[in-house]
């Protein structure tokens, strides 16, 4: 067997179904070996993108996600996206191609350190220098990625480990010459033989079945705290982010735990969609207002970050109750009154068991209410009316909305236009919103839309891109074509940069970089072979979204040009 087909007998039994990948010399032999054995490689434009959509696959199961890579600057343009793992702390595997063993540090092709360049964006990264260390040290990659606070792990796979044996030994041949003309070329034989016998010695073992990876469970002394601090509270609030959802296949029964705490609830991150869009808990708006006006705040899976203001978003006079998987997530910024360190999602379940009746907060919960109802009468307003240079993205976002199948994913990849969708469009249910979390990077929309709308190929999957986005993964229109992956997209397309020109130019006066062209989106995706359509009045939308939904339907990958204007509805929103 080769190093590359110990590889693929890895990804198989950890549940691997899809490699994503961009080819290349270094690791050809891990694809073709990932094929034979069943693996969907699904192939990308940009490497970035490889890893994104390993990120999406991994938030909606589970199971890490896995990307494959080639040496040099294929390793390089992951960076950003394996950074955004581990930010969002989600389980990604990243092999990396590299050169061969006996040639590295001697200017080889796109030979470079790779472990320097990628050990502070992962949980772990490790080389090999055997074919039998592969399948050992791809099992405890996968276990390091799943276990504690979960994040994206990279391997590193000298390209002489992956091909057969006796190709490679040709091949070390054809650099040396077979016959020995001097005392140096014998003793060069010599030392690449050893070597060589070192590579590929005996040893190993058969792939073992994944490890069970049991999620820190919360201290019950600690969820009691939490019930009696809650049976005195009058004003609660519950937050709840990204980690809470970090086991996809409980997130039904902590639906069903937050609902019968009957908590006010803001859903953030991934956590949108929890409740599905009419939660009578549930609310959109004004949640700045409710944390300093609540005498508890519970936050479970979000740390006290800029989304919060470091903390100060939160009444000092409250109690702070935080549950989060880390230590350092757990005190970020603000020390809670009570830090449950454990899963939040199980912390919830066991405090909804634990929960001593609910007091009389029907007045609270009357007055968040009535906020919430009154913002989206607002909104509604702001929405009809005129829009310089194109159609209101307010009323964009609410006929998206009023499209979205009851089975459908939001995939959010921009900065205005995007921003505006969150508080606008309602994801229909658990795990039905992706958006990069804590990086804020933009360009995850194609990546993060292939790895969902392969583990939900039923689900109507859509990108919301800004016209800014867009630019970094347009080039996967060609992807989604070539894979038959019908998503979604639509580009906000209002010619800028407009969440930075916003309060760039209004403190600065210049609107330097951050102008783009009214480019015809559509018309690129269709040269890739998608399909394209435009928007460019607000009476076209719904008729427009609905062809677009029936080209997906009959398995077209779909882009959505909608030419918007400007507004104020977000202005002041740069975050520092």
């Amino acid at each position: 067997m080769t190093g590359g087909d110990l590889i693929a007998d890895v990804l198989k039994q950890q549940g691997v179904s899809w490699l994503f990948t961009l080819c290349g010399g270094h690791i050809s032999p891990i694809l073709v070996s990932a094929k034979a054995r069943g693996l969907r490689v699904v192939d990308v434009r940009h490497e970035a993108n490889a890893v994104f959509a390993a990120d999406a696959v991994a938030r909606l199961t589970g199971v890490p996600g896995v990307a494959a890579v080639t040496a040099g600057p294929g390793a390089t343009n992951t960076v950003t996206a394996v950074k955004n793992a581990q930010l969002a702390q989600s389980p990604v595997v990243v092999l990396g191609g590299a050169t061969a063993t006996l040639l590295k540090g001697r200017g080889s092709l796109q030979d470079i350190d790779q472990m320097a360049l990628m050990r502070p964006h992962v949980k772990w990264a490790t080389t090999v220098d055997r074919v039998s260390d592969l399948g050992s040290t791809l099992e405890r990659a996968f276990l390091t990625a799943r276990s504690g606070v979960p994040g994206p792990v990279f391997v590193e796979c000298p390209v002489d480990l992956l091909y057969d044996p006796a190709l490679v030994r040709q091949w070390y041949v054809a650099k040396t010459g077979d016959k020995a003309r001097s005392l140096r070329d014998l003793a060069l034989q010599w030392y690449i033989r050893r070597h060589l016998r070192k590579v590929f010695g005996e040893g190993g073992e058969a792939p073992r079945a994944p490890r069970r990876v049991a999620p820190r469970a919360p201290s019950p002394g600690g969820v009691r705290r939490a019930a009696d601090y809650l049976a005195a509270s009058q004003r609660p609030v519950l937050l709840i982010g990204s980690q809470a959802l970090l086991s996809p296949l409980e997130v039904d029964a902590l639906a069903e735990a937050v609902g019968a705490l009957g908590l006010p609830v803001y859903l953030s991150g991934m956590a949108r969609g929890l409740l599905g869009p009419d939660h009578p808990r549930q609310l959109r708006h004004h949640r700045k207002q409710a944390l300093r006006e609540a005498d508890l705040v519970i936050l479970a899976g979000t740390p006290c970050d800029f989304r919060l203001d470091y903390g100060d978003h939160i009444n000092r006079g409250a109690v702070l109750i935080s549950a989060n998987l880390s230590r350092v997530d757990l005190r970020k910024n603000r020390r809670p009154d009570l830090g449950v360190l454990g899963a939040p999602d199980l912390f919830l379940r066991a405090l909804a068991r634990e929960a001593k009746g609910e007091p009389a907060r029907a007045a609270w919960m009357e007055t968040l209410r009535a906020r919430d109802a009154q913002r989206e009468a607002e909104i509604e307003t702001l929405s009809e009316a005129p829009s310089a240079g194109g159609m209101n993205p307010l009323r964009l976002c609410r006929e998206i909305d009023r499209a979205l199948d009851p089975d459908s994913v939001i995939v959010a990849d921009g900065g205005d236009f995007v921003s505006s969708a969150a508080y606008i469009t309602r994801p229909r249910g658990p795990l039905s919103w992706l958006d990069p979390g804590a990086f804020g990077t933009l360009g995850v929309g194609a990546g993060f839309a292939l790895g969902a709308k392969l583990v939900r190929p039923s689900a109507e999957v859509w990108i919301l891109y800004g016209d800014g986005s867009a630019g970094y993964s347009l080039a996967e229109a060609d992807t989604f074509v070539r894979h038959r992956i019908p998503v979604i997209a639509v580009v906000g397309n209002d010619a800028a940069w407009t969440q930075i020109a916003r309060e760039q130019v209004e403190l600065l006066k210049d609107d330097v970089g951050t102008v783009l062209a009214p480019t015809d989106y559509h018309r690129v995706a269709e040269g890739f072979g998608a399909k394209g359509f435009a928007i460019g009045a607000a009476e076209d939308a719904p008729a427009v979204l609905a062809a677009a939904k029936a080209a997906a339907r009959a398995g077209h990958p779909v882009f959505v040009n909608a030419i918007i204007g400007k507004t104020d509805f977000r202005k002041g929103s740069i975050s520092m």
